[in-house]
């Protein structure tokens, strides 16, 4: 049985750097590159970072209810395809998702058992200073950042764990072992009980 790991946090978080981390220690998760409206920055790639369309046609593909969830943040759409999630159980993978606040409440009401991970700066101060760091968007856009990053922090309520983004290998290290307690759920391990539970006969 596949799960399903949903990331959220406000630009700036370092959730970006976090998941790659995450994903390059663990072979057995599948990201889901989600599709976009905007254009990719700086060395951004189609189909690695995000997959890029136009407005028309992710408008033409939500039409025909082709994702599990979809928003529109900073005048952008954003996207999860239906068929990444049918890849996963294909794979035997589990699904990792990096999508924001509107997109996780859609998508927990698409797969209930979804696990929600809200990751945080550990202020509002490292978090606008990250912003800037980027050095990607002009100073009203930083301004909108910060104001979307209040808005968004106020879900964090809604999400099953929180991450605290202070220290980058500690931050991971206990993204890691939200993947590794979840893995061991006991809805999720019935299929490799089997077989040891039917060595006890008549325990089944």
């Amino acid at each position: 049985m596949s799960a399903v790991f949903i990331i959220s946090a406000p630009s700036g978080s370092g959730k970006s750097t976090l998941v790659k981390r995450v994903l390059s220690n663990d072979p057995a998760l599948l990201f889901s590159v989600s599709y976009t409206t905007r254009r990719p920055r700086g060395l951004e790639k189609d189909g690695e970072s995000y997959c890029y369309i136009s407005r028309e046609e992710f408008q033409a593909r939500m039409a025909r209810d082709e994702f599990l969830e979809c928003a529109e943040v900073f005048g952008n759409y954003y996207g999860t395809h239906n068929s990444v999630w049918k890849r996963a159980l294909e794979e035997g993978k589990d699904l990792l998702l990096d999508i924001d606040v509107q997109g996780a409440q859609q998508l927990k009401e698409r797969i209930p058992e979804a696990v929600s991970i809200f990751v945080l700066a550990p202020s509002r101060a490292v978090l606008e200073q990250r912003l800037r760091a980027r050095g990607e968007d002009s100073e009203p856009v930083v301004q909108k950042r910060l104001a979307g990053a209040a808005r968004e922090i106020r879900n964090y309520a809604r999400y099953d764990y929180v991450v605290v983004n202070d220290r980058v290998e500690q931050a991971v290290a206990n993204l890691e072992a939200i993947i590794r307690a979840e893995r061991l759920r006991r809805e999720r391990m019935e299929e490799r009980m089997r077989p040891i539970l039917e060595t006890f006969g008549e325990i089944l």
